[in-house]
């Protein structure tokens, strides 16, 4: 979207409201006209100054104010997007039942752009049947509802229940901004990505690997989670914040990423191994630190590691499961890649050249995407989520009609 886009930005009424002025903050830098609208509760936790203050705009919870403007429809009716963060376990039962006992739920309930909630609340709350069958009915009319992250909450508690990174939440409220009128096309799917460069031990402080960020594997996590999908992610050596709502499972070397694709990919609809995955590691890891003396070091043996894309190709988790690859080519980067296509027996690959200054720890990625029916892919210099969403545009068409296994 080139123009700013209006972004209702609601707020419930839990101790990570405070958070909310994070995201807040991105989204205005982003260029956006954002209005809070935030609940009675909220307001205890962070007052109406700061909201007007961030945002430029006056704040109000009741749908009796400001009546000549209707402002509980036109709020919602003239959004282009709306985010709720935090959204606490009565805010989703209230969204859940349709209620309009405040601006925020009014306003949720006329709105008609894309809506994502980011749940904070205790793991109770959360696991509790009534919550999980408020989350199912929202995300069963389009809603993407974020899983909350996990780690400390209030007070000595720590669990599933926290608000995801406040800037992962704005990064996936400006990638739906990128597709305002695209439907959760991968909603009822759940997808496994790997993210990331493994590093394989010469000794207890060095290691064989390479210059992978994880930044295209957590853009395409992150754009995932934005299409409605649930997301898991391999993430091997990534130093960046974990995507909203998102599972995320940290790795190594290359025997563990391969461990834990293979345990997640189960019932996994498609499979996006985008890690750079190292394909040697020394034959004998030094038990202690290898020390410098006048000598020459011995030669370096190395051996092959397990060819974890050719594996889940060649033995899919479930019928009917996509196996993308990816191919990290520094010259004769689509010979290369047709090849590997073939030699791996992969759905798709998605083939970039890299080196010392391109890609890796970019911003930006082209691609080609390969597909081993014959189309070919171009996409052009661009962000990673743009790169991301034409990754997954190519796999929800091959997805179709295919059945989604039972998770």
């Amino acid at each position: 979207m080139s123009s700013p886009a209006r972004i209702l930005l609601g707020v419930s009424g839990g101790i990570a409201a405070y958070k909310a002025c994070e995201v807040l903050r991105r989204l205005t830098e982003a260029g956006h006209d954002v209005r809070v609208v935030p609940t009675a509760a909220a307001l205890r936790f962070v007052g109406s100054a700061t909201w007007e203050a961030l945002s430029g705009h006056p704040v109000t919870t009741e749908v009796f104010d400001d009546v000549a403007e209707v402002a509980h429809v036109r709020l919602g009716q003239t959004a282009d997007l709306v985010i709720v963060a935090p959204a606490t376990a009565d805010l989703l039962a209230r969204a859940a039942a349709g209620r309009a006992d405040d601006l925020l739920a009014a306003s949720l309930l006329v709105a008609r752009c894309p809506v994502v909630m980011a749940p904070a609340m205790h793991t109770e709350m959360w696991d509790h049947p009534a919550t999980r069958t408020n989350v199912a009915t929202l995300r069963d009319r389009g809603v993407v509802v974020l899983d909350p992250a996990v780690g400390r909450l209030t007070g000595p508690d720590s669990g599933i229940g926290r608000l995801p990174d406040p800037a992962e939440i704005a990064a996936t409220a400006l990638s739906l901004l990128a597709r305002p009128h695209a439907a959760p096309d991968l909603a009822g799917r759940h997808v496994v990505i790997s993210a990331g460069g493994t590093r394989e031990p010469l000794d207890p402080v060095r290691f064989l690997g390479n210059r992978s960020s994880g930044k295209q594997g957590y853009a395409l996590a992150r754009t995932a989670a934005a299409r409605g999908a649930e997301v898991t992610v391999v993430s091997a050596n990534v130093a960046l914040a974990d995507p909203a709502g998102v599972k995320v499972v940290r790795v190594g070397t290359t025997a563990e990423l391969r461990e834990a694709v293979l345990e997640a990919a189960g019932g996994a609809d498609a499979v996006v191994m985008a890690a750079a995955v190292a394909d040697f590691r020394p034959a004998q890891a030094a038990p202690s630190k290898i020390k410098k003396t006048d000598a020459d070091p011995p030669p370096l043996a190395l051996v092959r590691n397990p060819d974890v894309l050719a594996e889940l190709s060649a033995q899919r988790r479930r019928p009917g499961q996509l196996v993308v690859g990816f191919a990290a080519e520094t010259d004769r980067a689509l010979e290369h890649g047709r090849a590997k296509l073939t030699a791996k027996g992969c759905d798709l690959l998605v083939v970039n050249e890299v080196g010392h200054d391109r890609v890796f720890g970019s911003e930006l990625n082209s691609v080609t995407i390969l597909a081993a029916d014959g189309q070919r892919i171009d996409v052009p210099l661009a962000g990673k989520d743009a790169v991301a969403h034409a990754v997954w545009d190519a796999v929800a068409a091959r997805l179709g009609d295919r059945a989604a296994p039972d998770h």
